[in-house]
């Protein structure tokens, strides 16, 4: 009977024990105030010494694998949002919010294995000092560096570094996770079964129990602890975020060239030549957007979260596929043995909604494809190219849309600079008429294929052809800026249409339920370049609605159905409303 008392009452006081252990939802909130100080550390790592920035790799990395439809639906929710609560240019603000997404969920990933490693600790799953902590740190992060082998490319540590920092950092992150379970289990569990009033308290200190000969235990506060894994957490993640951006490489902006930069005086083209419109008679109305897009304000639509970092010494251009033989070129020899090609052009995102800001227009400089193909003796039966960047995104082109049209180029420049990391250096295509979608950056090769082939947002699920649609927006109704001829006031309404290569023939606007009247338009900067138009409204006091439409130079009026994005582009009319 006295053993099978004590055996019950062992068994009970084992199951107070468990209970008085840290839980679930404690090992969720552990695994909140770790992942903090483990994103500012991958972050301060990646911009003082260039390791990769998980958090990014495994959203690109999603963002790869997800199916066309989730994809789509993600995108056309973050612009839904930005543009319903006005939360600045969309294409800056999309990629802040991707990188809130991808740093969110490498926290998410750092609550639910806390959670799932305290729960395993407590049922006594799993036993071994820290080697639970040491394989749950493994188990994440291994996958994810092969994860960010496979996708990243901003990274300036060699492969073998890179991948040792991402385990030695999770592994480090799992074994303290599995620290702090222990110091809030304590280490007492022979004396919580022999002394059930000691279960309650938390003890720290490696020495015997009470009456068992050892040093005296002390118990610990979890309140007061978890408070200060909370503060050490805080400081660590405000250091580290802090000192990585003031340290950081800051490659968003920069130019990868390590060579001399095509404008002589080391200035933008803009900053001091005219536009080939300059004496054009019809002026924008006030209010309207600048009609040369600066590159700082032109937008970014891509699959990166950070732009690849390419280095002009690093890349060469492999032609590939059905050719006599490979053929590889730096950017040199297409700058030097080539005659450039300046064009001004428009162009736009198919995720653009109408009277969206997904549309930008600067000056291109580059080489003729067709020129370049001359020399790089092509088989007969090659009849496409495959054109593909460093981040594995490509797309497809038919060769005789090349051989016939001298504007597809491959562009290593704009407004007489060399592109920026982020706009797709060291080389990118124009396409003429066709949305960003079908115009890859950041091109490492191009291989001639006997036959067409989806490309990679033709794969997801978006229009075959993406032919940009004729489109036309009102930038201003400008009610401070009357212009008086006469005994009659104006007011100058004004804006922008575009339709790829084809030209705007025709704008009009309406004010309310009036007859659409036609406006004026400025002579554009080139065939591929949006138009700016113009209407004096005869003044009349009180609130109006504008509505703008247009025809493009083959005579295709706007659609006027309103249709979203997806597949082919948005159509729709804009209106805008004003008090006069």
């Amino acid at each position: 009977m006295g053993v099978s008392d004590n055996f019950h009452g062992l068994t009970e006081d084992m199951s107070m024990e468990n209970r008085n252990q840290p839980t679930l939802i404690t090992g969720a909130l552990v695994g909140l105030l770790l992942a903090a100080p483990l994103v500012a550390i991958f972050y301060l790592a990646a911009q003082v010494i260039g390791t990769p920035f998980v958090p990014f790799d495994v959203f690109d990395w999603v963002g790869r694998v997800l199916p066309g439809g989730i994809l789509t639906f993600g995108i056309d929710t973050i612009v839904s949002v930005i543009r319903t609560f006005n939360l600045g240019e969309t294409s800056s603000a999309a990629k802040a919010a991707e990188q809130l997404l991808a740093i969110l969920g490498l926290v998410a990933t750092g609550v639910l294995v806390g959670a799932v490693l305290f729960e395993a600790l407590r049922r006594n799953v799993v036993k071994g000092s820290y080697i639970a902590g040491l394989v749950a740190g493994l188990v994440v992060g291994v996958p994810v560096m092969f994860i960010s082998r496979a996708v990243n490319q901003t990274a300036s540590t060699s492969p073998l570094v890179s991948a040792a920092w991402i385990i030695l950092a999770f592994a480090a992150w799992g074994v303290l996770l599995n620290w702090v379970y222990d110091r809030l289990a304590g280490q007492t569990n022979a004396a919580a079964v022999l002394n059930p009033a000691a279960a309650t308290p938390v003890y720290e200190g490696a020495g015997a129990p009470v009456g068992m000969g050892g040093d005296s235990v002390q118990p610990i506060d979890r309140r007061r602890f978890l408070v200060t894994v909370g503060g050490a957490s805080a400081a660590i993640t405000v250091v580290g975020a802090g000192l990585g951006a003031l340290l950081g490489r800051g490659i968003a902006e920069s130019s990868g060239t390590d060579s001399t930069a095509l404008s002589s005086s080391g200035e933008a083209w803009s900053s001091s030549n005219p536009l080939p419109n300059a004496d054009a008679t019809v002026l924008p109305a006030p209010g309207t957007r600048p009609e040369f897009t600066l590159v700082k304000d032109h937008y970014r639509i891509d699959i990166n979260t950070l732009p690849p970092a390419i280095k002009e010494s690093d890349w060469q251009l492999e032609f590939t596929g059905l050719v006599e033989e490979p053929v590889n070129m730096k950017l040199a020899e297409l700058r030097d043995n080539y005659t450039p090609m300046d064009q001004f052009v428009t162009l736009a995102c198919i995720s653009n909604p109408v009277a969206g800001d997904l549309i930008g227009t600067t000056l291109w400089t580059g080489v003729p494809l067709r020129d370049i193909l001359k020399d790089v003796k092509l088989k007969p039966e090659a009849t496409h190219l495959r054109i593909t960047s460093v981040d594995a995104f490509d797309e497809v082109i038919d060769l005789e849309t090349v051989m016939n049209d001298e504007r597809v180029t491959l562009n290593y420049a704009w407004d007489g600079q060399p592109l920026t990391t982020s706009h797709g250096f060291p080389l990118r295509i124009y396409i003429p008429n066709h949305y960003g979608m079908k115009q890859p950056k950041w091109i490492t090769s191009i291989e001639a294929i006997p036959a067409w082939e989806e490309g990679y947002w033709v794969r997801r699920g978006w229009d075959k052809d993406a032919v940009m649609r004729v489109t036309s927006v009102i930038d201003t109704v400008a009610v401070d800026d009357l212009v008086t001829v006469g005994d009659q006031q104006f007011v100058p309404v004004g804006g922008v249409a575009h339709a790829g290569d084809r030209g705007i023939s025709r704008v009009q606007v309406r004010v309310d339920d009036n007859d659409f009247v036609d406006a004026a338009l400025r002579t554009p900067m080139a065939d591929t370049t949006w138009v700016i138009w113009r209407y004096d409204w005869p003044f009349e006091a009180g609130s109006h609605t504008f509505t703008v439409r247009s025809v493009d130079g083959d005579g295709n009026a706007q659609i006027e159905t309103v249709v979203g994005v997806r597949p082919s582009g948005a159509t729709g009319l804009h209106s805008m409303s004003a008090s006069a």
